[in-house]
């Protein structure tokens, strides 16, 4: 099976109160790391899994109603921070970006795709419907920035639902099928309902034969998985599906205690964020 090389990176963060991200946690602000994942395959070359923050994301806030997004989560991005600005450490130029991996739609997490008008794109149908749907209020009261996404999104896709499904194996239950994004197993997408529509997670396999499984935003935190504690109903009725979330966080709290050797990695986690290459 195909294996790949595999880096954190950390694009910006945010701040939040805790309580809003895992129940009982508080209203003490906390920081959210806007993590992205970049992938070398050793045939199809450089491969990203979300972008996180960006200065496009600025830009996309400065009117209203879009400015409530900043105003409710306040962002900080570093010079040079960006996804596309840490990829000469790996000797890499945007253009070399083949293929990026969406796990949803939210700002935070497509801020950077203006940096990559080369690469295909990989991502869920319904999730991207979702960028004109109803109102501009009702699109960013739902964590979404229409002007975050490039004109020509359709004609660059390919949707995880029009791919052929791919059994997981036994050592993924709950966990039973996803998407084989190059046909060699070494990038599963699999769907993660509940934190909003058309959300999907990423299964890895790295060099070293570890897999790590990409969950996006189905929790904020490794705690929380291991923990099986949600946020509370407030943020989930907001964002998506209360009862699907829950039911997604339990299937990967099921995961993490059956199988160990997988390492689940929330796009928020503090301590995924340990993991991440430092910026240049």
């Amino acid at each position: 099976m195909t294996r790949c090389d595999f880096h954190v990176l950390q694009a910006g963060l945010c701040h939040h109160p805790a309580g809003m991200a895992r129940r009982g946690a508080g209203f003490c602000p906390a920081e959210f790391p806007a993590l992205a994942g970049l992938i070398i395959h050793p045939t199809e070359g450089a491969i990203l899994f979300d972008t996180g923050y960006d200065p496009a994301f600025f830009a996309a806030t400065q009117p209203m109603p879009e400015r409530l997004y900043r105003w409710a989560t306040p962002v900080q991005l570093k010079e040079g921070h960006a996804v596309a600005d840490q990829l000469e450490r790996h000797r890499l130029k945007p253009d070399d970006i083949r293929y990026i991996v969406i796990s949803h739609f939210h700002g935070d997490h497509i801020a950077g795709l203006h940096a990559f008008p080369a690469a295909r794109l990989f991502c869920s149908r319904i999730g991207a419907a979702q960028l004109t749907a109803g109102s501009r209020f009702g699109r960013v009261r739902r964590g979404l920035l229409s002007a975050l996404a490039p004109a020509e999104l359709h004609q660059r896709a390919t949707f995880f639902e029009d791919m052929p499904a791919a059994t997981l194996g036994d050592d993924m239950k709950p966990f039973d099928t996803g998407a084989d994004l190059l046909g060699d197993g070494s990038l599963l997408a699999v769907p993660l309902p509940g934190h909003c529509v058309g959300h999907w997670g990423l299964l890895v396999r790295d060099g070293d034969g570890r897999r790590t499984f990409l969950v996006g935003d189905a929790a904020w935190s490794s705690s929380a998985v291991r923990d099986n504690v949600p946020p509370p109903r407030i943020t989930t009725a907001l964002l998506g599906n209360t009862r699907s979330y829950r039911d997604t966080l339990h299937d990967l709290h099921q995961l993490g205690a059956r199988n160990t050797e997988i390492l689940l990695a929330p796009s928020h986690c503090p301590e995924i964020a340990s993991l991440a290459d430092p910026p240049a």
